[in-house]
Parts: C-alpha cells; sequence; structure tokens
C-alpha cells in the first residue's frame, strides 16, 4: 500500500529533476537565491498540470493442469509344472520256521469230603398282658340365667291451641346384678397301678457233642519218570540278503531368483496456495475545498495465489526375475544281494529216565467228643407297683356382683298454644330367659390287653458233602510253525504339479495435477505531473513540458 501511494510523489520529483534550473526553483528543487518568481499562487498551478497515464503490466498466474502418467507394477503369476519323483515302499516277506514245544497239561481231579454244621433254628412265641387306662369322658350340661330388660312404649295424643308438650329429662341410675360364674377348680390325685413284668432268667447248661476230625497221614513213595529232553543242534547255512544302496547322481535346474534394484523417481509436486492482500489502483480527485488534486487509493481485496511448484526425489525399488543355473544332488537308491552265512538251530528229541520221590497224603477219620457250654434263657413274671399321679378339674359356681349404668327418661310438659301432636313415652319393664352351656370332665378306667412276641434259638445238626479239586500236570511234546518277516524296499516311481511363481510387469495409469505458470498483461494507471514556468513568461522557454 505503501509504495503505490509514492508514486504520484515519485513522479514529481522525476519531472523538476527534468526539468530546468529556473523551473525547479519555483518548485524548490534547485538553488533557492536565483528564484525570481513573485506570483504567490505558482505552486498551486503546477499541481494542477497532472494528467492519467495507462501502463501495461506483466502478471505471472498459476494454472491448474491435469496430465496422465504411467508406473510400472508387478504381479505374481503361478504357473503348473510337473516333476518326476521316486518313492521307495516297503515290502514285507515272510518265511517259515520249524520249532518243537514242550507243552503242560494240567487235569483237574476231585475229591469226596463230608463234615457237619450246627444250624441255628429260630422259634416265634406269643403271650397276653394285660394293662388299665384312664379315659376321659366329657359331659355338657345347661342352665338358666334370668335377666330384665327394659321396653320404651310410644303413645300420641293430640290437644287443641293450648297444648303440652312433654320435653324428655334423661336421668343416669346405676344397679346391681347378680350373676353366677363357674370356676373350674383342679385337684390332684394319686392312686397306685399294679403292672407284670416279665424278667430274662438266663442259665448256662452243657452238653457233649460228637464230631469227626480228618487227620492227615503222609506216606513218602518211589516212582521212574520218562521225560523228553530237546538237545539243541546247531548248523552253518547260507542264505542271498538284499540291502540298499544310496548313489549320488549330479544334475543342474534352472531356477528363477527375484531380485531388483533401486531407481530414482523425481515427483513435481504443486506449490501451497497462499492467500495474499492485493490493493487495486487507485485514482486522482479534484477537491474543491482545498482546491486541489488528491489521490483516492483502490479498493483492498485478499487474492489466492499458488507458489511454485517443487520437485521431490524418491527412491523406488524395481523387482526383476533371473534365471540362474542351480547344481543339485539326488540320491537313488540301488538294491544290491551278498551272502551271509547264519547259524541253524535244531532241537532233537531224546529220551530220559529219573526216580522221583513223592508225597501221598491220606486223610484218617478220627472221632473226638467236646463239651459245649449255651445258655437258655427264661421269662420269669414279676409284679411291680408304681405310684400314677392325674388331675380332676370340678367345677365350682362362684356368685359376682356387678354395677350396670342405665338412663331413665322423664316427660316433663309444657303448655304452648297450638294445635299439635304429641308423643308419650313410656317404659315397660320385661323378664328374659337365656340359656348357658358348661362342661364337665371325669375319668373312666378301661381294661386293655396287648399281645407280645418273642423269638426263642435252638441248634440242629446237619450234614454236608463237598467235592475239593486238586491238579496234575503231565508234558507233551508239539511241533510248531512260525513265520519270520523280512523287509525289501521296491522303488515306485511317481509325477506330481508343482506351482512355480514369476513375476509379470505391466503399466497403471494415473492422474498428476500441477501447477503452468501464464504471463497476464495489465493495464495499471499511472499518473505523470509536469508544471508550467513559474518564473514568468520570459522562461516558458526553459520549461520541459
Amino acid at each position: 500500500m505503501r509504495s503505490l501511494i509514492g508514486l504520484p510523489i515519485l513522479a514529481v520529483l522525476l519531472a523538476a529533476v527534468s526539468a530546468s534550473p529556473a523551473a525547479a526553483a519555483c518548485i524548490g528543487a534547485a538553488a533557492y537565491d536565483k528564484c525570481g518568481c513573485d506570483d504567490p499562487g505558482a505552486y498551486s498551478v503546477a499541481r494542477q498540470q497532472c494528467h492519467t497515464v495507462m501502463k501495461t503490466c506483466r502478471k505471472v498466474v498459476w494454472e491448474k493442469q491435469e496430465y496422465t502418467c504411467y508406473k510400472k507394477c508387478y504381479e505374481t503369476v503361478y504357473e503348473d509344472k510337473v516333476v518326476d519323483c521316486v518313492k521307495y515302499v516297503r515290502e514285507t516277506h515272510y518265511r517259515n520256521c520249524e520249532y518243537t514245544v514242550c507243552k503242560p497239561v494240567y487235569e483237574t481231579r476231585y475229591r469226596t469230603c463230608n463234615y457237619t454244621v450246627c444250624k441255628p433254628v429260630w422259634e416265634t412265641k406269643t403271650r397276653d398282658i394285660c394293662y388299665t387306662v384312664c379315659k376321659p369322658v366329657y359331659e355338657t350340661r345347661t342352665k338358666q340365667i334370668c335377666y330384665s330388660v327394659c321396653k320404651p312404649v310410644y303413645e300420641t295424643k293430640t290437644r287443641e291451641i293450648c297444648y303440652t308438650v312433654c320435653k324428655p329429662v334423661y336421668e343416669t341410675r346405676t344397679k346391681e346384678i347378680c350373676y353366677t360364674v363357674c370356676k373350674p377348680v383342679y385337684e390332684t390325685h394319686q392312686r397306685e397301678i399294679c403292672y407284670t413284668v416279665c424278667k430274662p432268667v438266663w442259665e448256662t447248661r452243657t452238653r457233649d457233642i460228637c464230631y469227626t476230625v480228618c487227620k492227615p497221614v503222609y506216606e513218602t513213595r518211589t516212582r521212574e519218570i520218562c521225560y523228553n529232553v530237546c538237545k539243541p543242534v546247531y548248523e552253518t547255512r547260507e542264505r542271498e540278503v538284499c540291502y540298499t544302496v544310496c548313489k549320488p547322481v549330479h544334475y543342474t535346474k534352472e531356477v528363477q531368483v527375484c531380485s531388483g534394484h533401486w531407481e530414482t523417481e523425481v515427483t513435481e509436486c504443486p506449490g501451497p496456495v497462499v492467500r495474499k492482500c492485493v490493493r487495486e489502483p487507485g485514482c486522482w480527485v479534484w477537491d474543491p475545498c482545498c482546491c486541489r488534486c488528491v489521490y483516492c487509493p483502490g479498493k483492498c481485496s485478499v487474492v489466492e495465489v499458488q507458489c511454485p511448484p517443487r520437485k521431490i526425489c524418491k527412491k523406488v525399488w524395481v523387482p526383476e526375475v533371473q534365471t540362474r543355473t542351480v547344481h543339485c544332488v539326488r540320491y537313488e537308491r540301488q538294491v544290491c544281494k551278498k551272502v551271509v552265512p547264519y547259524t541253524c538251530v535244531r532241537y532233537v528229541t531224546e529220551k530220559c529216565v529219573k526216580t522221583c520221590n513223592y508225597t501221598v497224603c491220606r486223610m484218617v477219620r478220627e472221632n473226638r467228643v467236646k463239651t459245649c457250654t449255651y445258655q437258655v434263657c427264661r421269662m420269669v413274671p414279676e409284679t411291680r407297683t408304681k405310684v400314677c399321679t392325674y388331675t380332676t378339674c370340678k367345677m365350682v359356681p362362684e356368685k359376682r356382683v356387678k354395677t350396670c349404668t342405665y338412663t331413665v327418661c322423664h316427660m316433663v310438659p309444657e303448655k304452648r298454644v297450638k294445635t299439635c301432636t304429641y308423643t308419650v313415652c313410656r317404659m315397660v319393664r320385661e323378664n328374659r330367659v337365656k340359656e348357658c352351656q358348661y362342661t364337665v370332665c371325669r375319668m373312666v378306667k378301661e381294661n386293655r390287653v396287648k399281645t407280645c412276641t418273642y423269638k426263642v434259638c435252638h441248634m440242629v445238626k446237619e450234614c454236608h458233602t463237598k467235592q475239593i479239586p486238586y491238579t496234575v500236570c503231565r508234558y507233551e511234546t508239539q511241533k510248531c510253525v512260525k513265520q519270520v518277516p523280512y523287509t525289501v524296499c521296491k522303488p515306485v516311481h511317481t509325477t506330481k504339479t508343482v506351482r512355480v511363481a514369476h513375476c509379470v510387469s505391466k503399466c497403471v495409469p494415473y492422474t498428476v495435477t500441477r501447477c503452468v505458470p501464464r504471463v497476464v498483461c495489465e493495464q495499471v494507471p499511472v499518473t505523470i505531473c509536469c508544471p508550467p514556468p513559474c518564473c514568468g513568461r520570459r522562461r516558458q522557454h526553459d520549461c520541459g513540458c
């Protein structure tokens, strides 16, 4: 804004410098001692010689422009490739091998044994027991109670002109009423009750029991036993054994390796948009008050101006797929045969005889007698007496007096002059009777009988027989055949499909916006002031206007 205000001042100074010394002396831009102006209004006249000229100015404007760029993208593609494989499968074969086994044969035999058992036998018996029970008997009784009630009787009367009205006057009175109340009186009594108890009396008795015991008698005997002995006979034989050897096989194959390199990529980034305050060009206006031209500045506005673009350098990884030759080793199995000696064992049966001592046990019966003690229980009746306490309830009549309050109405006559109807009330006494019930309890004896059950045990002898097993062992020779497994490796050729990955490049378009500078020409008004000669007409030729 200050630069715009200084433009007219700069124009006046340029005009003053370019003028003659005599004209400059009037304005004051040269020496003051040579100024011969005698007109006092020369300065104001000089200010009136200004005019406006349109000046062409160039202005740089940034415009947005979009353009399409391409960038490389790499995509992984898989291909199916068939590869030969060798797989070794193990096979199991069997061969027969004979051997002899001595197998034990067990035989179970039984012998009979007799024994005696005492079995308890229980007998159930019953007996009756008599006892007495006191049973309460309740009796309901009634009695009559007399009482009086005052019942009002109303009477209506009529009198002409002069009439008397009975005005009720109430009077409270009291009277005593006698009534009887039955009060329970409890009395405790005692009486003796005789009852019988069976008391057990134990009696110890003895008796002789005859029983048989089997007593073992051992006897040593001798016998000859023939048995077979398997004697091993060793024999050396030869057989062919297959074994597998892995031989290395060298070969080469091509492998695709993913690699790449770094490239520097330069990207142009548009500059930021900045808000800038710009004032429009002003104009000179004549002010009649001051008799001079006054400069009016233009309107001030905010304009968005884009800054110049900037370049950004960044490193980009460019992937590459290279094919390389790799040396590989694979091992192939080879089946070889060799002769291996082995020892075979053959068992030869040989009969032998040995003397064996054995013990025979036989059971000899022996009769024995033992004395057995046992207890016998018998019930002895015993009479006992116990004192029983019981309570008797007796209702005793008791006379009581209560004070009753009642109201008596007296009619007071009052004379009036008018025909009216009036009512006279008089109380009539009425006697009534009500019944009252009460209960009396008395105890009645009752004889009862209960049956008691008890058990008696006595022992009964019982003979039993049981079979006792025992085992006898003997050996038998048996020939067996078993299969011995051995393994053979067999190669199996198979093919399998493997997915191989490789990279494929493609160009992908994208849009970039950039700012392009453009020069615009504008007409800007400029005011130039050229003052006339200020020292008289004789110096007009010195003025440069």
